[in-house]
């Protein structure tokens, strides 16, 4: 690893082991942390040991190394920081259109809403709340992020979590999600059909070239989210999708 000034190269090196740990699917043993990072396994073992008293790492009863419950928090108020910069994108897409609008980012195998600016029309309100974690395949947001990855990522995805049925409108079979995700990318944007609850219906564009994977949404109930309001909504929901990853990229 690049030489720096001490105090500057030990929080290099307690990133880099997380990075492994989550590049590893969240475990990895010493040997693996050792080969990956070039460093000395007495030098790994005073960085684990500092990285478990703080809870940002433990060790399994395998032996192996994983990410630490401490972690949870800080990403889920990193979340928080996160949405809190496009609300003002949120709110001019949802009086634009007069729905819910809604910003979610991918956490591993799910998504995560960090922020949301509800529709003013308390007829059939969408109640997504800030925090909410749902199922990539299901939603809106989590489709459109799913089409920017690739097969076998996904394919890996679905091994781990399954493609469980939230409605009778939800894929639950890969080869119809793989099929929905190509359409997904040829179109640029995503639709949830009732797919994670019945009478919503969501379309939904992905933040190009973002730090971390995330979409944006618009939302509300089926009866008000027809075909006409789809034509006007893509290109609002694009339109800020590209100003959200100019945002985020400052």
């Amino acid at each position: 690893m690049a030489g720096r000034t001490d105090g500057v190269q030990s929080v290099d090196r307690a990133f880099a082991i997380l990075e492994a740990m989550a590049d590893a699917d969240g475990e990895v043993g010493l040997s693996e942390l050792s080969e990956k990072l070039e460093l000395p396994v007495p030098t790994l073992h005073r960085m684990l040991r500092t990285l478990m008293a703080g809870g940002y790492a433990r060790q399994l009863a395998s032996r192996r190394y994983a990410l630490g419950p401490r972690l949870i928090t800080l990403g889920e108020s990193a979340a928080r920081l996160t949405g809190s910069g496009v609300r003002p994108i949120l709110a001019d897409l949802s009086a634009a259109l007069g729905e819910t609008a809604n910003m979610a980012i991918r956490d591993r195998d799910e998504v995560i809403y960090v922020a949301q600016v509800q529709s003013r029309q308390t007829s059939m309100r969408v109640f997504t709340e800030v925090g909410r974690r749902v199922s990539l395949h299901s939603t809106g947001v989590g489709k459109a992020i799913m089409a920017n990855l690739s097969e076998s990522e996904v394919r890996a995805i679905v091994g781990r979590t399954g493609l469980d049925a939230r409605t009778a409108h939800t894929f639950t079979k890969l080869d119809q999600l793989l099929a929905e995700l190509a359409a997904i990318r040829a179109r640029g944007y995503a639709v949830d059909e009732e797919e994670q609850e019945l009478g919503v219906r969501c379309f939904a564009a992905a933040i190009p070239q973002a730090p971390v994977s995330a979409a944006i949404s618009v939302s509300g109930p089926e009866a008000r989210m027809t075909d006409a309001v789809k034509e006007r909504a893509v290109p609002l929901l694009q339109a800020a999708a590209q100003l959200v990853a100019a945002g985020l990229a400052k």
